[in-house]
């Protein structure tokens, strides 16, 4: 498991004193933290560099098929690293692995599209040391459309049932983002990358943060427009998405007492109140995705208005759900359609309330959500040549 690199608290983290009152002996765990990586899938990163093809071939031969098809001789950094994937940790039910992120799947698929993703990466880039990061890769504001599909995409393999089992979609994508995330971090610190200024990119800190973006971000995005999480439907999704933290290679420390929305908003506070405000990289990149909802939204068969109202309706999900402060922070500008969202709310709160009114009719919601799944040849005419984390196990970071 992820292990920490000895040294000062590197100088992204602020307000630790403020954190020591509130959060106790957790705010110098997560000081700490800053300088945690992911020494499973960097060494694998590193040992894909020396083996070329032929690692790259073994690798995805066991994503797909498991450890135990390499045969009895596997590279050691791979074989390490699926041994840590393959090994299921007795907390988690097989039979919620068999029904998916049901929670998820009771979210109609526009308003997942024009709540969730966007304010999730929204939150993301607010943090400047994950800003900075992404920017390094290279023309990310360009390529935002892209990045939003694939997000969208990889966050629908992880929901779908049976997506997290060995082998599975989800299961395979969110061992490639985890490995993307290796990637980028072995680049970054090649070219320039100051670990006594921002701690390791994107390690240990970061990956709580983005994994809490897509529970409790996600749950404050759906309820900005009326779809609200019981407490037991709370408690499944941190079940679920507890095992995909354990895929991405995040310490338990980070996860293991978050059950709900109000312990995920503990944990958040401290890693929110311990960053500085969001910078012209985070607001170069909130705006570019802003655009690429947009466009894509505007762009699908489905679409009810234009690219110009939908950017407008995204900015007042967005401020509704981070706050206006924060939102105003990351350049999110008022929303005209902004006196629409309650209005919204509240119808999309009557329809959740006959959706879930027997469990037939939650049922048969959740089935017609998860029947909407991309086919394999939609996918390649979204992303043609693969996704990024599909090819992370190229020698450099795709722009």
């Amino acid at each position: 498991m992820p292990t920490n690199n000895a040294g000062a608290i590197p100088e992204r983290v602020v307000n630790l004193d403020e954190a020591r009152l509130r959060h106790g002996a957790k705010a110098d765990h997560m000081a700490e933290m800053v300088m945690g990586a992911d020494p499973l899938a960097d060494a694998v990163i590193t040992e894909l560099d020396e083996l070329g093809k032929e690692g790259r071939r073994i690798l995805n031969a066991g994503l797909a098929e498991g450890l135990e098809r390499l045969g009895e001789e596997p590279p050691k950094a791979i074989k390490a690293l699926l041994e840590q994937l393959e090994t299921v940790p007795s907390w988690v039910d097989p039979a919620m692995l068999d029904r998916g992120e049901a929670v998820a799947h009771s979210v109609p698929p526009v308003w997942f599209r024009i709540a969730v993703i966007t304010t999730t990466l929204s939150h993301t880039y607010s943090s400047p040391a994950i800003a900075r990061t992404l920017v390094q890769t290279g023309q990310l504001t360009k390529m935002a459309p892209r990045r939003l599909i694939e997000t969208g995409m990889w966050v629908g393999s992880i929901n779908q049932p049976g997506g997290l089992h060995r082998g599975a979609p989800g299961y395979v994508a969110t061992a490639q983002v985890r490995l993307l995330h290796a990637r980028v971090r072995a680049t970054a610190l090649k070219h320039g990358w100051d670990p006594a200024v921002w701690g390791v990119p994107i390690g240990q800190v970061d990956t709580a943060r983005t994994w809490l973006d897509f529970t409790l971000i996600n749950s404050r995005a759906t309820s900005a427009i009326g779809i609200v999480y019981s407490l037991e439907e709370q408690q499944k999704r941190y079940a679920y998405w507890s095992y995909v933290a354990y895929l991405l290679g995040l310490d338990p420390s980070f996860y293991e007492d978050v059950t709900d929305d109000e312990s995920a908003g503990r944990l958040l506070d401290l890693l929110d109140s311990t960053s500085a405000p969001p910078d012209d990289n985070s607001r170069a990149l909130t705006a570019a995705m802003i655009d690429a909802t947009a466009q894509v939204l505007a762009a699908a068969p489905d679409a009810l208005m234009d690219e110009e109202q939908y950017r407008d309706l995204t900015h007042g999900v967005l401020r509704l759900t981070l706050g206006s402060e924060h939102a105003g922070h990351l350049g999110v500008p008022e929303s005209a359609a902004g006196h629409l969202l309650p209005l919204i709310g509240l119808l999309n709160g009557q329809a959740r309330r006959w959706q879930t009114f027997t469990p037939e009719s939650a049922a048969a919601a959740i089935e017609e959500n998860v029947s909407g799944g991309l086919s394999p040849e939609l996918v390649e005419f979204l992303v043609p040549g693969g996704t990024a984390y599909a090819n992370t196990i190229r020698e450099s970071v795709p722009g």
